[in-house]
């Protein structure tokens, strides 16, 4: 069930709260934990009973695994690890990969191949990633997680589990340890409640008021239709901020509900439009998949410890991973080959023209060099963004000759309409200049730091320089409003893109 449902606001999350803070109000912590567990075990039962299976027996097996390989010595402990890293490799190679490699193999040989109906378990990318590092973890600690309800917990707790972000267990295992032994925070539940607000109305109204003009362009470029100038234009741009907004609004609303039980979740999304670099980029765009891929597989590659040249082809090496991570098709190994690209691009332009990536002194001109930076890393990033939507290269190719030439629309040209210009309007102003989530709430994942929201009497805070959402009635008022607008257009749910992966 999607976060942004009826099913989900009105019937699974209080039921699941009500069972969990009811169990805690009698002194049963452990118990709490464990409902946790089976809430979040039913809410991907809910989408497809059938692959529940699949999950269950991947937290089973990695769970054991981890025991075995602790528990190993030497060449032993390798081997366990090696076992277990291929096995979570092989599901996620079946259920995502096996067509599209055969197909390809097939094409290569000139042979015919008839596609299996092979369809992929919802979460697959998300749950054999965190425990393929929960295993790596593990050999490099020499512990592993003692209790099979709590690793379950850590692997299947919903607000994670079926698009991120990706969590690790040291983050996790001292948050369950404390749910066992100590009371919520009512701060952290009232943060929760108010995170989730603003990633509803993210998703709500904005994302999903930017799907029709961005599938009309991009549809009629896959059928081969090419738009005009300006439509194909808008029509990418509709799609930069609605993957912005839906995947941002997903962040916030994991983040919220996980806060909901007492449980922080790394940040996943930081402002990645005001990036001035691609390296910046990547940096605020999906943290923990940056991470991931970073800690589990560029420094296994070499990282930047044999010279300039391999650091680079291991950082291509690994986005163009990266993007294949993303989906099997060549639009999306195309995507992260023009990441990775864009990202040695970056590196050799550091090393050879630092004056062109510096800092100026004269601040005009630091603001000017500022924007322009900007900007370039909007557009290069818009335009990879055809290559991750398109369906297939030929229509992502028809799209990007309408962008570069303004080639004459086909017949029955595309009209779309006044209302989508307006949404593109207020989602370039908030992606561009409005403060994040993190800023306006002051939420980390740092553990050591409290949390609590600011007390500010007006709304000045939110001006200033460094904006705070005051915990005010008017603030309350004004979340309460903005919920009441997003829950109304729930009658229409639309699924998170990042929930395809």
């Amino acid at each position: 069930m999607l976060f942004n449902s009826y099913p989900f606001l009105l019937v699974f999350l209080p039921l699941t709260l009500l069972v969990f803070y009811g169990l805690r109000r009698f002194g049963w912590l452990g118990a709490s934990v464990a409902s946790l567990t089976l809430a979040s075990i039913a809410f991907y039962a809910y989408w497809k009973p059938q692959d529940t299976f699949i999950l269950l027996s991947s937290i089973v097996f990695n769970f054991f695994v981890a025991k075995g390989l602790v528990r190993a010595v030497g060449s032993r402990s390798r081997l366990i690890l090696v076992l277990g890293v291929c096995g979570n490799l092989g599901v996620l190679f079946y259920f995502k990969y096996f067509n599209f490699a055969a197909s390809n193999i097939a094409a290569a040989c000139g042979v015919e191949y008839i596609a299996r109906a092979i369809v992929m378990p919802i979460g697959v990318s998300f749950f054999t990633f965190t425990q393929i590092a929960y295993l790596v973890d593990c050999f490099r600690s020499r512990n592993s997680e003692p209790n099979l309800v709590n690793y379950g917990l850590f692997v299947s707790i919903f607000p994670h589990l079926i698009a991120g972000p990706i969590i690790h267990h040291a983050q996790m295992r001292p948050q369950f340890d404390s749910l066992r032994r100590d009371s919520t925070d009512p701060e952290l539940i009232k943060m929760g409640i108010m995170i989730f607000v603003i990633g509803l109305a993210k998703k709500v109204l904005l994302a999903d008021n930017l799907v029709a003009g961005a599938d009309r362009v991009f549809n009629a470029a896959d059928q081969g239709a090419a738009p005009g100038f300006a439509t194909a234009w808008t029509g990418v741009i509709s799609y930069s901020l609605q993957i912005y907004f839906d995947f941002s609004g997903y962040c916030d609303m994991a983040i919220g509900l996980a806060l909901l039980f007492g449980i922080r979740l790394p940040i996943n999304f930081d402002s990645p439009y005001k990036s001035r670099s691609i390296i910046e980029f990547w940096r605020r765009w999906h943290i923990t998949l940056s991470s991931w891929l970073r800690e589990y597989l560029y420094i296994p590659l070499g990282g930047n410890r044999h010279g300039e040249l391999m650091r680079l082809r291991n950082i291509f090496i690994t986005m163009l991973l990266g993007g294949i991570w993303h989906g099997a098709g060549w639009t999306f190994v195309i995507w992260g080959a023009l990441h990775g690209s864009y990202i040695v691009a970056n590196h050799i332009l550091r090393l050879r023209a630092p004056r062109a990536t510096g800092q100026t002194q004269n601040s005009k001109q630091a603001r000017l060099v500022a924007l322009a930076k900007q900007l370039l890393t909007l557009l290069i990033v818009t335009l990879a963004w055809v290559f991750f939507r398109a369906k297939t290269v030929a229509g992502a190719g028809t799209l990007l000759y309408s962008m570069a030439t303004g080639a004459a629309p086909s017949a029955n040209p595309l009209t779309l309409g006044p209302t989508l210009y307006f949404w593109i309007i207020v989602g370039t102003l908030i992606a561009l200049f409005a403060p994040n989530t993190q800023q306006l709430t002051r939420y980390t994942a740092n553990l050591s730091e409290p949390l609590r929201l600011a007390s500010t009497p007006t709304l000045s805070a939110l001006f200033s320089r460094t904006p705070v959402f005051p915990a005010t009635p008017t603030m309350a008022f004004l979340c309460g409003l903005m919920f009441a607008v997003s829950f109304a257009q729930l009658w229409r749910p639309a699924i998170f893109i990042y929930f395809n992966f």
